[in-house]
């Protein structure tokens, strides 16, 4: 496990001190103490290793299933129904004061303080050149994913690039067109892949690499439809010859086999009672199963639904490795529910799991490009075949053919549903059906089975601002359409 894993502790410490809970609500980002912390090499490596953990974050990857998951037709949460955070996702009511809005909007701009603060301070410290490009590299990488999460979720938000030394400052920011957030997101990638190495070896295994910027960007590219800037940078990340789909799907997920060579990019975790494990297996299995699924039970949440369930096709080994529809408890009775086995260890400590959080795999780099492919045109014989079948014939299921998928607008649907299976419960469904222009179509037509409280508009595309941050700021942050 990477050596960033013994500083979080330390570091996030020291990010609670320079940072305020709501980033905007005009307390300093740095301090004296920050800048002194940055004096030296180590100093930078310490808060470069740092900025990784930043990830773990509940509005970052801790809960990034209820954003692309829950709130689309792949799972539900737990008590779905009943008037909780995660209903208000699943039904489509999502009130502007929701914790899981202003968690991901806080948890991101105090990464992005870190990230900035780290940036402009790296410029000043007497280290090796080549290493110092390199931890320049990761933190653009880092600022990039924070930000495409971002923007992916409400759209146009403030742009931060620099460290806010003067509370006062804050007020100054408003929310930039999305368009010139992804050309900061652009800009980050672009620059972070000239300096990054395509792989590492020991302690630094896992860090983000030359393919993880590529691949990043190549997904950027592709929600923007710029498919064949999309294609070229896939193709590039394929042509690495770094990454390959492991022969067995069952082997992408073991905590024994993390970092693989199908993994191009994860958030990372360690079990081992310091507070660095992943909670989502236990999080994920039956509530109230006790010791018959996981040690110490299960939360029940994001619950596979039973049309995800039909989604997978009759002989899909995906289907019995990522989820379950049942078990039997410690007492021999069969209990009936849908639960995620995808992410799944054997912890000593409750919520201290081993398991990384995917956020790219080369499976999902072979499907953009196929469908990067697709959009150039209809090709009854070409590369878009090739890649897909690469992905079913893993799965054992019959390659497709144009038989199958006669024109172009077929194989988008293909895509969709090739995506929706080998991808569940990875934090794609909900943004694909965006990018598409498919999600409100879609989880339209399921609304009864959903028991939406709100027929989707596109105003439901992107979610709401968090009602603290425009209280703070009435003048410069305003709410999105419809909430």
């Amino acid at each position: 496990m990477k050596t960033y894993n013994t500083l979080i502790t330390l570091l996030l410490l020291h990010l609670l001190s320079a940072c305020s809970q709501s980033y905007l609500d005009l307390k300093p980002i740095s301090s004296p103490t920050s800048d002194n912390f940055y004096k030296t090499a180590d100093d930078i490596r310490n808060a470069v290793n740092g900025s990784y953990a930043a990830l773990q974050a509940d509005g970052i990857a801790g809960f990034s299933y209820v954003f692309a998951e829950i709130a689309s037709d792949n799972t539900v949460p737990v008590a779905s129904g009943s008037v909780t955070d995660q209903d208000e996702f699943d039904r489509f009511y999502i009130r502007t004061t929701n914790p899981y809005i202003s968690g991901r909007w806080n948890d991101s701009y105090s990464a992005i303080a870190r990230f900035n603060n780290i940036l402009d301070k790296v410029g000043g410290i007497t280290m090796d050149a080549t290493l110092k490009k390199r931890y320049t590299a990761e933190v653009k990488f880092l600022r990039g994913l924070v930000y495409f999460n971002l923007v992916r979720t409400f759209g146009d938000v403030p742009l931060v690039t620099k460290t806010i030394n003067d509370p006062d400052e804050g007020y100054a920011y408003t929310r930039n067109p999305k368009t010139e957030v992804y050309a900061l997101i652009e800009k980050d990638l672009t620059e972070a892949e000239a300096d990054l190495p395509a792989t590492y070896t020991g302690a630094d295994i896992g860090r983000a690499t030359k393919g993880a910027a590529k691949a990043l960007l190549g997904k950027v590219y592709l929600t923007q439809k710029n498919y064949s800037q999309a294609a070229a940078k896939l193709k590039e990340v394929i042509n690495l010859n770094v990454y390959a789909l492991l022969p067995s799907y069952a082997d992408v997920f073991k905590v024994s086999n993390k970092n693989h060579k199908e993994s191009v990019f994860d958030v990372q975790y360690k079990s081992g009672g310091a507070g660095e494990g992943n909670n989502w297996p236990n999080s994920f299995a039956p509530q109230n199963s006790g010791n018959a699924v996981i040690n110490f039970s299960g939360g029940g949440n994001n619950q596979p639904t039973d049309d995800l369930v039909r989604a997978f096709e009759v002989g899909d080994v995906r289907k019995d490795l990522s989820l379950a529809t049942s078990y039997v408890s410690t007492s021999g009775q069969f209990v009936p529910g849908n639960y995620v086995k995808k992410y799944f260890d054997t912890p000593v400590v409750n919520n201290d799991n081993g398991n990384n959080i995917p956020i790219i795999r080369y499976a999902d780099v072979l499907l953009m490009y196929a469908e990067c492919v697709n959009e150039a045109g209809y090709q009854p014989t070409g590369e878009a075949f090739t890649y897909l079948n690469q992905i079913r014939t893993r799965a054992s299921l019959k390659p497709k053919t144009s038989v199958d998928i006669p024109d172009q607008q077929s194989f988008r649907l293909a895509m969709e549903q090739e995506r929706r299976v080998e991808l569940a419960f990875e934090g794609h469904r909900w943004y694909d059906l965006v990018r598409t222009g498919r999600a409100v179509t879609v989880i339209n037509s399921k609304k009864d089975q959903i028991r939406l409280v709100n027929t989707l508009t596109d105003n439901n595309l992107v979610f709401p601002i968090p009602q603290s941050q425009i209280d703070i700021n009435q003048d410069k942050i305003k709410q999105n359409p419809g909430y």
